[in-house]
């Protein structure tokens, strides 16, 4: 009963927490546009509480095992307001530069622009801290530790992102602002799958028939080439450090962007590529021995 109360104290908190913040972003919006109509994104968080009652109903330890549907709703509130502050000043900053007096409206623009950045990047702190409340599902603690460490490195360099487009020499280019939305959108996405479930293979007994041999070598087989190292890897790679790099690489190149930060930045997706690249070998080389060692059990019991 202690850990059934726990459960649902840990589910609720944690949508809760994701429903204020979402809705700062959503009425931070409708007062900058106006416009009600963007209360529609609310629809989002409400169904939080819907999807909490599901997923206790439906699954053991309140946590579906690969996906997490409650970042998803949140991401899918969060997001559009994202893009629509993020365009808005975008919009602001062209008209100022038109400006002979461009600081007669700074003031409001740059309490507006304040309260933007706070909450773009509060959301990382958000994902982070409702991870951490919501039910660890299947997960050890020392898992829930590990995920909380990738969430928090994979935080400082979206924030990192989100600061290059502020940059004096690129914060009036319209493609490149969208491409790094687009970016950030990309790897915050991150945040609804859940890699830290391992996969391995399990020796066959004496009595297995060569059908069952077969069949448990075939699922073997699947679960090796979609076991949950390689999507980590495939997620890092595909989802923030590759991506990341190229935006970084092409900022510092072809616009001409470069601050402290940079480097080291550079330096972390290039080293971060390499040693996943790395990794992913190792371990299918590791899969290739233990699979090899497998068969050759299954040889001797024969």
């Amino acid at each position: 009963m202690k850990c059934q109360c726990k459960k649902i104290l840990g589910a609720f908190f944690s949508r809760l927490l994701f429903f204020v913040h979402g809705s700062f972003m959503v009425v931070l919006v409708v007062l900058h546009k106006q416009d009600t109509t963007y209360l529609l994104l609310l629809i989002g968080l409400f169904l939080l509480f819907i999807e909490m009652i599901v997923t206790l109903k439906m699954t053991r330890h309140g946590e579906w095992k690969w996906f997490s549907p409650m970042v998803f709703l949140y991401l899918c509130s969060v997001v559009p307001p994202f893009f629509l502050m993020e365009l808005g000043s975008l919009e602001y900053r062209k008209n100022i530069t038109n400006l002979t007096d461009p600081e007669c409206n700074a003031p409001n623009y740059k309490e507006y622009s304040t309260a933007v950045q706070c909450l773009e990047e509060a959301t990382i702190l958000v994902l982070i801290i409702g991870r951490w409340m919501m039910p660890r599902g299947k997960m050890s603690r020392d898992q829930l530790a590990q995920l909380l460490l990738i969430y928090l490195a994979l935080g400082a360099d979206i924030v990192d992102i989100l600061e290059l487009m502020k940059e004096p020499s690129i914060k009036t280019n319209t493609a490149v602002i969208v491409v790094g939305l687009c970016l950030f959108t990309l790897a915050v996405l991150q945040f609804t799958i859940v890699l830290t479930q391992t996969s391995s293979y399990s020796p066959p007994e004496k009595e297995d028939t060569e059908q069952s041999w077969a069949s448990s070598k075939v699922k073997n087989c699947i679960l090796y080439c979609y076991t949950s190292e390689i999507a980590n890897i495939m997620t890092s790679v595909v989802m923030q450090d590759g991506p990341f790099l190229m935006y970084r690489l092409y900022l510092v190149t072809r616009k001409g962007v470069f601050n402290q930060s940079m480097t080291f930045f550079i330096c972390k997706n290039i080293l971060a590529v390499i040693i996943q690249v790395y990794r992913a070998v190792v371990f299918i080389c590791d899969e290739n021995k233990k699979r090899k060692k497998l068969e050759q059990a299954h040889v001797n019991l024969e």
